[in-house]
Protein backbone atom coordinates (compact mmCIF):
# COMPACT_ATOMS: atom_id res chain seq x y z
CA UNK A 1 0.00 0.00 0.00
CA UNK A 2 1.08 3.40 -0.85
CA UNK A 3 0.01 7.13 0.97
CA UNK A 4 -0.24 8.82 -2.07
CA UNK A 5 -0.27 12.15 0.36
CA UNK A 6 3.14 11.19 2.29
CA UNK A 7 6.19 13.12 1.98
CA UNK A 8 8.50 10.61 -0.78
CA UNK A 9 4.59 10.58 -3.16
CA UNK A 10 5.18 14.67 -2.73
CA UNK A 11 8.42 14.94 -3.46
CA UNK A 12 8.18 11.85 -6.49
CA UNK A 13 5.45 14.56 -8.26
CA UNK A 14 7.05 17.79 -7.99
CA UNK A 15 10.38 16.44 -9.06
CA UNK A 16 9.53 13.98 -11.68
CA UNK A 17 7.10 16.35 -13.44
CA UNK A 18 9.90 18.88 -13.57
CA UNK A 19 12.17 16.35 -14.66
CA UNK A 20 9.99 15.20 -17.48
CA UNK A 21 8.89 18.87 -18.60
CA UNK A 22 12.42 19.92 -19.05
CA UNK A 23 13.20 17.87 -22.03
CA UNK A 24 9.97 18.30 -23.73
CA UNK A 25 10.17 23.03 -22.98
CA UNK A 26 13.39 21.95 -24.59
CA UNK A 27 12.14 20.56 -28.02
CA UNK A 28 9.39 23.34 -27.94
CA UNK A 29 11.89 26.39 -27.63
CA UNK A 30 14.56 24.56 -30.13
CA UNK A 31 17.38 25.79 -27.72
CA UNK A 32 20.23 24.11 -27.65
CA UNK A 33 22.50 26.54 -25.96
CA UNK A 34 21.36 28.49 -22.33
CA UNK A 35 21.55 26.67 -19.63
CA UNK A 36 21.00 29.03 -16.76
CA UNK A 37 16.99 28.57 -17.78
CA UNK A 38 16.96 24.87 -16.98
CA UNK A 39 19.12 25.15 -14.15
CA UNK A 40 16.91 27.54 -12.26
CA UNK A 41 13.60 25.84 -13.20
CA UNK A 42 15.94 22.46 -11.63
CA UNK A 43 16.73 24.47 -8.75
CA UNK A 44 13.63 25.65 -7.96
CA UNK A 45 12.01 22.28 -7.78
CA UNK A 46 14.48 20.99 -5.65
CA UNK A 47 13.82 24.12 -2.93
CA UNK A 48 10.91 22.73 -2.90
CA UNK A 49 10.97 19.69 -2.86
CA UNK A 50 13.72 20.33 0.50
CA UNK A 51 11.46 23.02 1.66
CA UNK A 52 8.01 20.69 1.89
CA UNK A 53 10.30 18.11 3.72
CA UNK A 54 11.21 20.54 6.18
CA UNK A 55 7.80 21.80 6.75
CA UNK A 56 7.03 18.20 7.56
CA UNK A 57 9.29 17.80 10.12
CA UNK A 58 8.68 21.33 11.74
CA UNK A 59 4.70 20.80 11.36
CA UNK A 60 5.37 17.12 13.28
CA UNK A 61 3.51 15.49 10.63
CA UNK A 62 6.75 12.84 10.30
CA UNK A 63 6.44 9.76 12.33
CA UNK A 64 9.32 9.00 14.36
CA UNK A 65 12.06 6.41 12.84
CA UNK A 66 10.67 2.89 12.02
CA UNK A 67 12.42 0.63 10.39
CA UNK A 68 9.32 -1.43 9.56
CA UNK A 69 6.24 -0.30 8.40
CA UNK A 70 3.76 -2.67 6.24
CA UNK A 71 3.39 -0.31 3.48
CA UNK A 72 6.56 -0.11 1.11
CA UNK A 73 7.33 3.68 2.04
CA UNK A 74 6.74 5.01 5.23
CA UNK A 75 6.79 8.45 6.05
CA UNK A 76 9.15 8.68 8.92
CA UNK A 77 12.37 10.72 10.46
CA UNK A 78 14.62 8.11 9.13
CA UNK A 79 14.15 8.84 5.48
CA UNK A 80 13.51 12.43 6.03
CA UNK A 81 16.84 13.10 7.53
CA UNK A 82 18.23 11.13 4.21
CA UNK A 83 16.33 13.18 2.49
CA UNK A 84 17.28 16.01 3.61
CA UNK A 85 21.18 15.07 2.88
CA UNK A 86 20.70 13.92 -0.57
CA UNK A 87 18.54 16.99 -1.92
CA UNK A 88 21.27 19.81 -0.19
CA UNK A 89 23.78 17.36 -2.07
CA UNK A 90 21.65 17.71 -5.55
CA UNK A 91 21.04 21.59 -5.10
CA UNK A 92 24.67 22.10 -4.41
CA UNK A 93 25.47 20.21 -7.68
CA UNK A 94 23.00 21.65 -9.49
CA UNK A 95 24.11 25.04 -8.71
CA UNK A 96 27.83 24.32 -9.64
CA UNK A 97 26.66 23.49 -12.93
CA UNK A 98 25.59 26.80 -13.67
CA UNK A 99 28.71 27.71 -15.22
CA UNK A 100 29.97 24.07 -15.95
CA UNK A 101 27.03 23.86 -18.58
CA UNK A 102 27.33 27.07 -19.61
CA UNK A 103 27.35 26.72 -24.08
CA UNK A 104 27.38 22.74 -23.71
CA UNK A 105 24.70 20.67 -25.85
CA UNK A 106 21.63 18.86 -24.31
CA UNK A 107 21.44 21.26 -20.78
CA UNK A 108 18.02 20.22 -19.85
CA UNK A 109 18.75 16.36 -20.64
CA UNK A 110 21.36 16.61 -17.79
CA UNK A 111 19.27 19.12 -15.33
CA UNK A 112 16.29 16.28 -15.69
CA UNK A 113 18.42 13.07 -15.26
CA UNK A 114 19.60 15.11 -12.16
CA UNK A 115 16.21 15.49 -11.16
CA UNK A 116 15.33 11.74 -11.76
CA UNK A 117 18.66 10.71 -9.51
CA UNK A 118 17.53 12.35 -6.28
CA UNK A 119 14.11 10.83 -6.82
CA UNK A 120 15.57 7.36 -6.30
CA UNK A 121 17.81 8.88 -3.97
CA UNK A 122 14.58 9.96 -1.54
CA UNK A 123 12.74 6.91 -2.81
CA UNK A 124 15.21 4.56 -0.93
CA UNK A 125 15.52 6.03 2.12
CA UNK A 126 11.57 5.65 2.68
CA UNK A 127 11.65 2.09 1.24
CA UNK A 128 10.52 -0.57 3.66
CA UNK A 129 9.83 -3.43 0.80
CA UNK A 130 13.07 -4.59 -1.03
CA UNK A 131 11.27 -4.56 -4.37
CA UNK A 132 10.45 -0.78 -3.90
CA UNK A 133 14.04 -0.34 -2.80
CA UNK A 134 15.42 -2.26 -5.70
CA UNK A 135 13.21 -0.10 -8.50
CA UNK A 136 14.38 3.28 -6.26
CA UNK A 137 17.90 1.93 -6.78
CA UNK A 138 17.84 1.48 -10.20
CA UNK A 139 15.94 4.99 -10.88
CA UNK A 140 18.90 6.62 -8.71
CA UNK A 141 21.85 4.22 -10.18
CA UNK A 142 20.59 4.65 -14.25
CA UNK A 143 20.20 8.35 -14.61
CA UNK A 144 23.37 8.66 -13.10
CA UNK A 145 25.09 6.32 -15.53
CA UNK A 146 24.04 8.58 -18.70
CA UNK A 147 25.55 11.90 -16.28
CA UNK A 148 28.90 10.21 -15.67
CA UNK A 149 29.24 9.82 -19.48
CA UNK A 150 27.53 12.98 -20.51
CA UNK A 151 30.53 14.41 -22.01
CA UNK A 152 30.38 11.91 -24.89
CA UNK A 153 33.07 12.99 -26.87
CA UNK A 154 35.64 12.73 -24.16
CA UNK A 155 37.09 9.61 -23.81
CA UNK A 156 37.77 9.42 -20.11
CA UNK A 157 33.44 10.08 -19.37
CA UNK A 158 33.40 7.37 -21.66
CA UNK A 159 35.69 5.14 -19.92
CA UNK A 160 34.37 6.34 -16.54
CA UNK A 161 30.71 5.83 -17.68
CA UNK A 162 31.47 2.02 -19.16
CA UNK A 163 33.30 1.32 -15.65
CA UNK A 164 30.33 2.48 -13.50
CA UNK A 165 27.68 0.95 -15.68
CA UNK A 166 29.71 -2.41 -15.70
CA UNK A 167 30.08 -2.53 -12.01
CA UNK A 168 26.67 -0.85 -11.52
CA UNK A 169 24.80 -3.76 -13.24
CA UNK A 170 27.10 -6.22 -11.02
CA UNK A 171 26.07 -4.65 -7.74
CA UNK A 172 22.01 -4.36 -8.70
CA UNK A 173 22.22 -8.06 -10.11
CA UNK A 174 23.95 -9.19 -6.77
CA UNK A 175 20.99 -7.21 -4.90
CA UNK A 176 18.24 -9.00 -6.82
CA UNK A 177 20.00 -12.54 -5.98
CA UNK A 178 20.09 -11.39 -2.31
CA UNK A 179 16.21 -10.78 -2.34
CA UNK A 180 15.25 -13.68 -4.41
CA UNK A 181 17.19 -15.89 -1.65
CA UNK A 182 15.31 -13.60 1.10
CA UNK A 183 11.38 -13.72 -0.65
CA UNK A 184 12.58 -18.13 -1.18
CA UNK A 185 13.09 -18.23 2.76
CA UNK A 186 10.28 -16.03 4.43
CA UNK A 187 7.56 -15.67 1.39
CA UNK A 188 7.50 -11.52 1.40
CA UNK A 189 9.78 -9.06 0.39
CA UNK A 190 8.64 -6.66 3.32
CA UNK A 191 11.71 -5.33 5.12
CA UNK A 192 9.77 -6.02 8.74
CA UNK A 193 8.57 -9.60 7.35
CA UNK A 194 11.93 -11.05 6.02
CA UNK A 195 14.32 -10.19 9.29
CA UNK A 196 11.26 -11.60 11.35
CA UNK A 197 11.52 -14.63 8.89
CA UNK A 198 15.51 -14.79 9.57
CA UNK A 199 14.72 -14.76 13.18
CA UNK A 200 12.85 -17.76 13.42
CA UNK A 201 15.03 -19.89 10.84
CA UNK A 202 16.25 -23.21 11.40
CA UNK A 203 20.27 -24.33 11.61
CA UNK A 204 19.16 -25.97 8.11
CA UNK A 205 18.59 -22.48 6.36
CA UNK A 206 20.55 -20.09 8.09
CA UNK A 207 23.46 -20.99 5.87
CA UNK A 208 21.29 -19.01 3.12
CA UNK A 209 19.79 -16.50 5.20
CA UNK A 210 23.28 -15.56 6.03
CA UNK A 211 24.72 -15.55 2.12
CA UNK A 212 21.26 -13.33 1.30
CA UNK A 213 22.93 -10.72 4.01
CA UNK A 214 26.04 -10.89 2.04
CA UNK A 215 24.80 -10.44 -0.98
CA UNK A 216 23.19 -6.96 0.46
CA UNK A 217 26.40 -5.85 1.89
CA UNK A 218 28.38 -6.90 -1.72
CA UNK A 219 25.47 -5.10 -3.25
CA UNK A 220 25.67 -1.87 -1.44
CA UNK A 221 28.95 -1.90 -0.59
CA UNK A 222 29.58 -0.74 -4.34
CA UNK A 223 27.27 2.62 -4.16
CA UNK A 224 28.80 2.82 -0.68
CA UNK A 225 32.60 2.98 -1.91
CA UNK A 226 33.57 0.10 0.03
CA UNK A 227 36.74 -2.21 0.26
CA UNK A 228 36.71 -4.22 -1.67
CA UNK A 229 34.00 -3.17 -3.78
CA UNK A 230 35.52 0.01 -4.54
CA UNK A 231 37.50 -0.62 -7.48
CA UNK A 232 35.43 1.79 -10.28
CA UNK A 233 35.02 5.03 -7.80
CA UNK A 234 38.09 6.22 -8.51
CA UNK A 235 38.01 6.22 -12.13
CA UNK A 236 34.55 7.03 -12.37
CA UNK A 237 35.11 9.82 -10.63
CA UNK A 238 38.12 11.29 -12.43
CA UNK A 239 36.35 10.79 -15.82
CA UNK A 240 32.69 12.28 -15.04
CA UNK A 241 31.59 15.47 -15.49
CA UNK A 242 33.14 17.16 -11.60
CA UNK A 243 29.68 18.61 -10.76
CA UNK A 244 28.48 15.12 -11.44
CA UNK A 245 31.30 13.57 -9.44
CA UNK A 246 29.80 15.58 -6.42
CA UNK A 247 26.45 14.12 -6.84
CA UNK A 248 28.13 10.40 -7.29
CA UNK A 249 30.71 11.29 -3.63
CA UNK A 250 28.27 13.27 -1.74
CA UNK A 251 24.41 11.85 -2.96
CA UNK A 252 24.27 8.42 -4.25
CA UNK A 253 26.73 7.79 -1.37
CA UNK A 254 24.51 8.29 0.97
CA UNK A 255 21.51 6.29 -0.84
CA UNK A 256 23.88 3.05 0.01
CA UNK A 257 24.12 3.74 3.58
CA UNK A 258 20.43 4.21 3.78
CA UNK A 259 19.87 0.80 1.86
CA UNK A 260 22.51 -0.26 4.42
CA UNK A 261 20.39 0.65 7.17
CA UNK A 262 17.19 -0.62 6.40
CA UNK A 263 18.40 -3.79 5.16
CA UNK A 264 22.18 -5.05 6.72
CA UNK A 265 22.15 -3.73 10.06
CA UNK A 266 18.42 -4.83 10.99
CA UNK A 267 19.61 -8.32 9.06
CA UNK A 268 22.33 -8.76 11.54
CA UNK A 269 20.06 -7.86 14.55
CA UNK A 270 17.24 -9.86 14.08
CA UNK A 271 20.15 -13.33 13.06
CA UNK A 272 22.21 -12.68 15.81
CA UNK A 273 25.04 -13.33 14.22
CA UNK A 274 28.97 -11.51 14.28
CA UNK A 275 28.28 -9.61 11.10
CA UNK A 276 28.70 -6.68 12.87
CA UNK A 277 32.70 -7.91 13.26
CA UNK A 278 32.70 -8.12 9.68
CA UNK A 279 31.07 -4.69 9.10
CA UNK A 280 33.98 -3.74 11.76
CA UNK A 281 36.75 -5.59 10.02
CA UNK A 282 35.15 -4.14 6.22
CA UNK A 283 35.59 -0.42 8.17
CA UNK A 284 39.01 -0.65 9.31
CA UNK A 285 40.04 -1.62 5.52
CA UNK A 286 37.91 1.19 4.09
CA UNK A 287 39.30 4.08 5.73
CA UNK A 288 43.13 2.77 5.69
CA UNK A 289 42.76 1.32 2.03
CA UNK A 290 41.10 5.11 0.93
CA UNK A 291 43.53 7.48 2.72
CA UNK A 292 46.59 5.68 1.61
CA UNK A 293 45.54 5.57 -1.96
CA UNK A 294 45.08 8.81 -1.67
CA UNK A 295 48.28 10.41 -0.44
CA UNK A 296 49.78 8.76 -3.59
CA UNK A 297 47.54 10.46 -5.93
CA UNK A 298 48.58 13.82 -8.35
CA UNK A 299 44.78 14.49 -9.51
CA UNK A 300 42.98 16.50 -7.20
CA UNK A 301 39.70 14.94 -8.26
CA UNK A 302 41.14 11.40 -7.80
CA UNK A 303 42.19 12.39 -4.05
CA UNK A 304 39.16 13.35 -3.15
CA UNK A 305 37.71 10.24 -5.03
CA UNK A 306 39.94 8.12 -2.64
CA UNK A 307 38.94 10.96 0.25
CA UNK A 308 35.55 9.92 -0.40
CA UNK A 309 36.35 5.97 0.06
CA UNK A 310 38.33 6.78 3.42
CA UNK A 311 35.41 8.74 4.55
CA UNK A 312 33.18 5.33 3.97
CA UNK A 313 34.88 4.07 5.97
CA UNK A 314 34.36 6.27 9.27
CA UNK A 315 30.39 6.15 8.48
CA UNK A 316 30.75 2.13 8.67
CA UNK A 317 32.22 2.44 12.16
CA UNK A 318 28.76 3.50 14.05
CA UNK A 319 27.12 1.10 11.54
CA UNK A 320 29.46 -1.62 12.79
CA UNK A 321 28.73 -1.41 16.45
CA UNK A 322 24.99 -0.17 16.26
CA UNK A 323 23.55 -3.32 17.90
CA UNK A 324 25.87 -2.40 20.78
CA UNK A 325 25.29 1.74 21.07
CA UNK A 326 22.72 3.54 19.90
CA UNK A 327 24.67 6.58 19.97
CA UNK A 328 27.08 4.39 17.55
CA UNK A 329 23.90 4.84 14.92
CA UNK A 330 23.65 8.67 15.17
CA UNK A 331 26.96 9.45 15.22
CA UNK A 332 27.00 8.02 11.52
CA UNK A 333 23.88 9.94 10.71
CA UNK A 334 25.55 13.03 11.75
CA UNK A 335 28.38 12.28 9.87
CA UNK A 336 26.74 11.49 6.65
CA UNK A 337 24.77 14.62 6.34
CA UNK A 338 27.98 16.44 7.64
CA UNK A 339 30.25 14.29 4.82
CA UNK A 340 27.01 15.29 2.19
CA UNK A 341 27.99 19.43 2.38
CA UNK A 342 31.96 18.96 3.40
CA UNK A 343 32.32 16.77 -0.15
CA UNK A 344 29.99 18.10 -2.42
CA UNK A 345 31.51 21.35 -1.80
CA UNK A 346 35.12 20.03 -2.57
CA UNK A 347 34.02 18.46 -6.02
CA UNK A 348 32.28 21.59 -6.70
CA UNK A 349 35.41 23.59 -5.88
CA UNK A 350 37.47 21.08 -8.11
CA UNK A 351 34.73 21.47 -10.63
CA UNK A 352 35.05 25.17 -10.44
CA UNK A 353 38.86 24.92 -10.73
CA UNK A 354 38.83 22.49 -14.16
CA UNK A 355 36.35 24.77 -15.55
CA UNK A 356 37.94 28.27 -15.24
CA UNK A 357 41.75 27.16 -14.91
CA UNK A 358 41.51 23.76 -17.46
CA UNK A 359 44.09 22.10 -14.59
CA UNK A 360 43.32 19.16 -12.41
CA UNK A 361 46.92 17.97 -11.43
CA UNK A 362 48.32 18.97 -7.93
CA UNK A 363 51.26 20.93 -9.50
CA UNK A 364 49.33 23.19 -11.50
CA UNK A 365 47.42 24.50 -8.57
CA UNK A 366 50.06 26.58 -7.52
CA UNK A 367 49.26 30.04 -5.97
CA UNK A 368 45.24 29.18 -6.46
CA UNK A 369 44.79 31.12 -3.60
CA UNK A 370 45.67 34.47 -5.25
CA UNK A 371 43.99 33.51 -8.27
CA UNK A 372 40.61 32.27 -7.19
CA UNK A 373 40.60 33.51 -3.67
CA UNK A 374 37.38 32.59 -2.58
CA UNK A 375 36.68 29.07 -4.14
CA UNK A 376 40.07 28.61 -2.37
CA UNK A 377 39.13 29.46 0.88
CA UNK A 378 35.78 26.81 0.37
CA UNK A 379 38.04 24.03 -0.68
CA UNK A 380 40.31 24.71 2.10
CA UNK A 381 37.43 24.85 4.98
CA UNK A 382 36.21 21.24 3.78
CA UNK A 383 39.25 19.83 3.83
CA UNK A 384 39.71 21.01 6.65
CA UNK A 385 36.47 19.62 7.86
CA UNK A 386 36.81 16.47 6.23
CA UNK A 387 39.81 15.74 8.16
CA UNK A 388 37.76 16.66 11.23
CA UNK A 389 40.00 20.06 12.24
CA UNK A 390 37.93 21.87 15.28
CA UNK A 391 35.58 24.07 14.96
CA UNK A 392 34.54 22.71 11.80
CA UNK A 393 31.39 20.79 11.47
CA UNK A 394 33.71 17.30 10.57
CA UNK A 395 35.29 17.80 13.86
CA UNK A 396 32.19 16.78 16.03
CA UNK A 397 30.92 13.58 13.92
CA UNK A 398 33.95 12.24 14.02
CA UNK A 399 34.36 12.84 17.78
CA UNK A 400 31.12 11.09 18.48
CA UNK A 401 31.98 8.02 16.08
CA UNK A 402 35.41 7.21 17.76
CA UNK A 403 33.67 8.21 21.15
CA UNK A 404 31.33 5.52 20.27
CA UNK A 405 33.35 3.02 19.31
CA UNK A 406 35.52 3.72 22.58
CA UNK A 407 31.94 3.41 24.77
CA UNK A 408 31.06 -0.09 22.86
CA UNK A 409 34.35 -1.29 24.19
CA UNK A 410 32.41 -2.51 27.08
CA UNK A 411 30.17 -4.88 25.47
CA UNK A 412 32.57 -6.12 22.96
CA UNK A 413 36.47 -6.00 22.91
CA UNK A 414 37.30 -5.08 19.41
CA UNK A 415 34.99 -2.08 19.47
CA UNK A 416 38.03 0.68 20.65
CA UNK A 417 40.50 -0.57 17.80
CA UNK A 418 38.13 1.24 15.28
CA UNK A 419 38.51 4.25 17.12
CA UNK A 420 42.34 3.51 16.99
CA UNK A 421 41.88 3.21 13.35
CA UNK A 422 40.04 6.07 13.19
CA UNK A 423 42.00 8.65 14.66
CA UNK A 424 45.42 7.31 13.19
CA UNK A 425 43.48 7.87 9.58
CA UNK A 426 42.69 10.98 10.09
CA UNK A 427 46.07 12.05 10.89
CA UNK A 428 47.09 10.62 8.04
CA UNK A 429 44.23 12.22 6.03
CA UNK A 430 45.99 15.47 7.57
CA UNK A 431 48.96 14.83 4.86
CA UNK A 432 47.67 15.23 1.39
CA UNK A 433 44.52 17.57 2.64
CA UNK A 434 47.67 19.96 3.86
CA UNK A 435 49.81 19.20 0.27
CA UNK A 436 46.58 20.73 -1.00
CA UNK A 437 46.73 23.54 0.70
CA UNK A 438 50.19 24.10 0.85
CA UNK A 439 50.50 24.41 -3.35
CA UNK A 440 47.73 26.63 -3.04
CA UNK A 441 49.00 29.01 -0.32
CA UNK A 442 52.39 28.48 0.24
CA UNK A 443 54.20 27.53 -3.69
CA UNK A 444 54.49 30.11 -6.22
CA UNK A 445 52.39 29.76 -9.20
CA UNK A 446 53.48 30.25 -12.77
CA UNK A 447 51.01 33.29 -12.97
CA UNK A 448 49.58 35.47 -9.47
CA UNK A 449 46.71 37.12 -12.19
CA UNK A 450 43.51 36.60 -10.18
CA UNK A 451 40.39 35.08 -12.09
CA UNK A 452 37.13 35.40 -12.76
CA UNK A 453 35.59 32.79 -10.19
CA UNK A 454 31.89 31.79 -11.34
CA UNK A 455 29.06 33.24 -9.64
CA UNK A 456 28.02 29.98 -8.84
CA UNK A 457 30.93 28.11 -7.94
CA UNK A 458 31.14 31.16 -5.41
CA UNK A 459 27.83 30.75 -3.67
CA UNK A 460 28.22 26.98 -2.79
CA UNK A 461 31.25 27.97 -1.28
CA UNK A 462 29.74 30.78 0.74
CA UNK A 463 26.70 28.27 1.52
CA UNK A 464 29.06 25.36 2.65
CA UNK A 465 31.56 27.57 4.62
CA UNK A 466 28.31 28.84 6.54
CA UNK A 467 27.13 25.23 6.86
CA UNK A 468 30.87 23.51 7.94
CA UNK A 469 31.66 26.53 10.48
CA UNK A 470 28.01 27.25 11.85
CA UNK A 471 27.72 23.71 12.61
CA UNK A 472 30.88 23.15 13.92
CA UNK A 473 30.32 26.31 16.78
CA UNK A 474 26.69 25.17 17.64
CA UNK A 475 26.39 20.91 16.48
CA UNK A 476 23.12 20.47 19.14
CA UNK A 477 20.48 21.19 16.47
CA UNK A 478 22.13 18.64 13.61
CA UNK A 479 22.79 16.18 16.75
CA UNK A 480 19.26 16.05 17.69
CA UNK A 481 17.88 15.63 14.60
CA UNK A 482 20.36 12.30 13.42
CA UNK A 483 19.22 11.22 17.20
CA UNK A 484 15.57 12.00 16.31
CA UNK A 485 16.08 9.92 12.97
CA UNK A 486 17.32 6.47 14.75
CA UNK A 487 15.49 3.76 14.34
CA UNK A 488 15.11 1.30 17.34
CA UNK A 489 16.53 -1.89 16.15
CA UNK A 490 15.13 -3.94 18.78
CA UNK A 491 12.08 -3.82 17.96
CA UNK A 492 11.13 -6.84 15.22
CA UNK A 493 7.56 -6.17 15.24
CA UNK A 494 5.67 -4.34 12.40
CA UNK A 495 4.27 -1.04 13.20
CA UNK A 496 1.41 0.48 11.42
Amino acid sequence: MIDFTSTPIIITVILGTVGVILPVINVIRKEHGSSSFYGAITFGALIAAIGFVAYQIISKNVMPAAIFSENVLVDDMFGSFFAIAMLIVAIITTVGSFNYMRNKAHPAVYYSLILLASIGMVLIAYSTDLVMLLVAWELMSIPTYVLAGFMKKDPSSNEAALKYFLFGALSSAIIIYGISIAYGLTGSTNIAEVISGFSKLGPDMMPLALLAVGMFIAGFGFKMGLVPFHMWLPDAYEGAPPTISALLAAGTKKAGFAAALRVIVMGTAALNMEWTFALGLIAIMTMTVGNLAAVMQKNLTRMLAYSSIGHAGYILIGLSIAPFSQIGIQASLFHILNHAVMKGAAFIAAAGIITTLAVSHLDKIRGLGKRMPITSIGLVVSLLALAGVPPLNGFWSKLMLFGSAIDAGSVVSWAPYLAIAGVLNSALSLAYYGWIIRKMYFEEGESDKRVKEPKSIIAVMIFSIIFMVGIGVYPDPIIQFAKDAVPNLTTLSIVP
